[in-house]
């Protein structure tokens, strides 16, 4: 025997990944992006005493991490206002969502989540022999009583809702999901992500017991808090729970610098209130472009903007890939109908500039 002796589940993958990133594309385009505005990336930055923190950490690098993250759960739990069992940290939703699904799927078993939402958690579900049942958005929001009906129907392990929703920046109000929380099968599991949570008005996060054991929140520092490289997320759910992540997590898998960073970051919340206040200006910027190009856009609660270009797919993938050999990186949902949108993080004012110079040209030779 030449090579090694691959598992069954691996041989029926496909080598895949489940975005294709923005240097890759410089790498075929054979040029740097100008702006670089598709990965719903921070481009105002991360605070600046997460900065120096990070910087000054970078000394001790040759340390380990502590593989408890005890400060910064700590942290986090005086933030939240609950106990440090409450918390786990990892490497981004990503990471936690990887060992939610090993920890939960068993080959064969059912997971339940929307046609077009975050590829990611699928990949996940894929990767450990799931099964994923998919239902369709209604009105550009995800439907959490068909998610939850899907769920009873499969005896589903896990139901994935994201609130506020990536790829559509739509949103549910909090009380919306409260009054849904009845409904969830027993031995189900709501994966309730709220990466974008911080950028959403205080109505949108539901009042759930943090030791309610059906739900676990996903929260990260990827988003609002710009640290998308540092890969730092966390989970919210009840103690039970939370300890199961000991038992498999990558105990050495968090970054010292990345944890020393995220804990300045959170020190910082007027950073977060000045954000918030460039991606408000930002979001009304985008529309005002879509708007100047015949266009419309979905109301967003997120730092990102989809724009309905007004046909099908194959026009929407037209006018992401003319902006991309145009300089500027976009994406786009993966599914009708959502796919009728491209989405646009976003970013400074020269970023957005440049798209209102280039979305005009763009759509003149493609309408034409």
């Amino acid at each position: 025997m030449k090579t090694p002796r691959y598992t069954s589940l691996l041989t029926t993958l496909p080598a895949s990944v489940p975005f294709v990133g923005p240097e890759t594309q410089e790498r075929a385009l054979g040029r740097k992006f100008s702006a670089r505005l598709g990965a719903n990336e921070n481009g105002f930055g991360p605070s600046p005493k997460a900065v120096d923190a990070m910087r000054d950490a970078a000394e001790e690098v040759w340390k380990y991490a502590d593989p408890t993250s005890f400060d910064l759960r700590h942290a986090l739990a005086r933030h939240h206002d609950v106990a440090m069992e409450n918390i786990v940290v990892g490497e981004g939703i990503d990471g936690l969502l990887g060992y939610l699904v090993r920890m939960l799927v068993e080959p064969g078993q059912c997971v339940v989540t929307s046609a077009g939402a975050y590829p990611t958690f699928n990949y996940h579900v894929v990767g450990y022999g799931g099964t994923i049942e998919t239902v369709p958005y209604q009105n550009d929001h995800e439907d959490l009583d068909a998610l939850l009906t899907r769920a009873a129907e499969t005896n589903a392990k896990l139901v994935y809702f994201a609130n506020p929703d990536n790829p559509m920046g739509t949103w549910h109000n909090g009380a919306y999901i409260e009054a849904r929380l009845d409904k969830i099968p027993d031995g189900t599991l709501l994966v309730l992500d709220e990466a974008y949570i911080e950028f959403a008005d205080d109505n949108v996060a539901p009042k759930i017991d943090i030791n309610d054991p059906r739900v676990i929140r996903m929260r990260t520092f990827s988003k609002a808090y710009g640290m998308a490289g540092a890969r730092v997320g966390y989970a919210l759910g009840a103690p039970q729970l939370i300890a199961e992540f000991e038992k498999i997590r990558n105990h050495f898998g968090m970054s010292r610098i990345s944890q020393i960073g995220a804990l300045a970051a959170l020190s910082d919340q007027d950073w977060i209130k000045d954000v918030n206040k460039h991606v408000a200006k930002a979001r009304g910027q985008i529309a005002q472009i879509a708007d100047q190009n015949g266009m419309t856009t979905l109301p967003s609660a997120t730092n990102f903007v989809a724009l309905d270009c007004g046909q099908d797919d194959v026009f929407a993938r037209a006018v992401l890939e003319e902006l991309a050999q145009n300089g500027i990186f976009v994406r786009m949902p993966s599914v009708p109908p959502l796919n009728r949108c491209i989405r646009i993080s976003v970013g400074p004012d020269e970023d957005l500039d440049l798209v209102a110079r280039v979305l005009p040209k763009v759509l003149e030779k493609l309408r034409s």
